[in-house]
């Protein structure tokens, strides 16, 4: 096969960044080489997302300027993947508009892409694309290869899918329902990273804390993490992300007894209103999640505590809000992601006709970040004159002759040093706080 240059664009998750480098793996594979600009590229592939509706329009958009390097590139391979390929009226739109396409696959045949690729290069002339998008799931596919975007740290899928069903998301409908990897092929796949030098792994999931439900009785995502504890040679274990209906008491002693798992949890909240958490289909109270968190704080003291909040769900009232707000203070997040609700076709919220006003939703977005930032502010200084270990991931590019890395409780740290530092962990003390990142110096 001739050797063909690639470049990737990727939207959304973690999990599509893995997708991503398994794509490169694969690509690698079959003699194909990465290149960082598309205009140097023979095949690009998009691997999107369509979580919100606003990134699937800006992804159409992308799509369609790429017709412009097709005119430059006759025998350029334009391929789409990804979440957004799951959804029937997508193909449709790339069918119908975008038909220089040359592939279109979903989430759950990722493993077929070579085969799919070898098919698209034979017939590159082809005036449709070819589309190959699985409904479901047939099995967990092991052994797909990955390009890796950091040699020292490391994304490792335990499960696929998602069971929940929250009303504003897609994502079950896209990614299909909960899969579970063999414990066995986790742990084998984790040691050998280790065995290559990875120093932190990051373990992936709609939802980690349903892990193993559908293989085994008396076997959970606790005793997964306990067993990833005890890699030799792992120096950092995290996980992403955790839904509070299935979040326990002994996953937080798990943490606590451990030495490698990160004191850091990602823990969405989406909404302090026990009526509205009972609208977006959460399964789980204000009050549960409150003492869920009195717990992590008891039994681990220096954990920092992340979330996910939804502004402006369809029917949320100010007192909805405000409760919120108040949620937001009496934990005390170090860091929160938020997002301003949007409709999501083919979910329930969407359908609502109680949807909230652009004005109102901003209104209340700016009153809640600046309560979080202050917040965020507040955690950081704490930090000041601590001793931190952290894991050098980057030059910094706002601070000439720095470099930046994340301490076990995902704090951002920006010290002198070099390159040739990136993939260590290091001894900083920290001397100043920002709202979003630490500034230190080696010890």
């Amino acid at each position: 096969m001739q050797q063909l240059k690639y470049y990737i664009r990727t939207w959304g998750c973690q999990m599509n960044e893995h997708d991503s480098e398994r794509y490169s793996g694969m690509f690698n594979q079959m003699g194909h080489s990465q290149v960082n600009k598309i205009k140097d590229a023979d095949i690009v592939l998009f691997n999107t997302c369509c979580v919100r509706e606003n990134a699937e329009r800006k992804v159409l958009g992308n799509i369609g300027r790429l017709k412009h390097f097709r005119k430059q590139k006759p025998n350029l391979i334009i391929i789409v993947a990804g979440c957004m390929m799951q959804q029937p009226h997508v193909i449709n739109i790339i069918e119908k508009d975008l038909s220089f396409v040359n592939l279109i696959l979903g989430t759950y045949n990722i493993h077929r892409f070579p085969q799919l690729l070898e098919k698209v290069l034979a017939e590159k002339h082809s005036k449709r694309p070819l589309v190959e998008v699985w409904d479901q799931a047939k099995s967990v596919v092991e052994g797909i290869p990955s390009i890796r975007k950091f040699k020292f740290k490391a994304f490792v899928n335990i499960m696929y899918g998602c069971n929940n069903f929250c009303s504003y998301c897609i994502v079950p409908y896209t990614r299909g329902r909960e899969r579970s990897r063999s414990k066995e092929a986790i742990l084998k796949e984790i040691s050998t990273l280790v065995n290559e030098g990875v120093l932190e792994i990051t373990l992936l999931g709609q939802n980690v804390n349903s892990y193993g439900k559908d293989l085994y009785k008396e076997y959970d995502f606790s005793d997964l993490l306990g067993e990833i504890d005890k890699i030799d040679g792992i120096k950092r274990i995290r996980f992403m992300t955790s839904h509070p209906k299935d979040a326990t008491e002994k996953l937080i002693d798990t943490i606590a007894a451990s030495n490698n798992i990160c004191e850091n949890f990602h823990l969405p909240v989406q909404s302090g209103s026990n009526r509205i958490l009972k609208k977006m289909n959460r399964h789980y109270t204000r009050e549960q999640y409150l003492k869920f968190a009195a717990k992590l704080y008891s039994k681990i003291p220096d954990i920092t505590l992340s979330t996910d909040i939804i502004i402006g769900f369809p029917d949320e009232t100010d007192s909805d809000f405000y409760e919120t707000l108040s949620l937001a203070k009496e934990v005390s997040f170090d860091n929160a992601y938020v997002f301003l609700y949007s409709k999501r076709s083919g979910t329930k919220a969407a359908e609502s006709q109680s949807q909230i006003p652009e004005n109102v939703k901003h209104e209340r977005f700016d009153k809640i970040i600046s309560e979080l930032n202050a917040i965020a502010y507040r955690k950081n200084f704490d930090k000041v004159g601590n001793i931190e270990t952290v894991l050098v991931d980057g030059i910094s590019e706002k601070h000439p002759g720095s470099i930046h890395g994340r301490t076990r409780g995902n704090k951002i740290v920006t010290f002198k040093g070099d390159s040739s530092m990136i993939g260590t962990i290091v001894t900083v003390r920290i001397l100043e706080a920002k709202r979003a990142t630490l500034i230190g110096a080696l010890c």
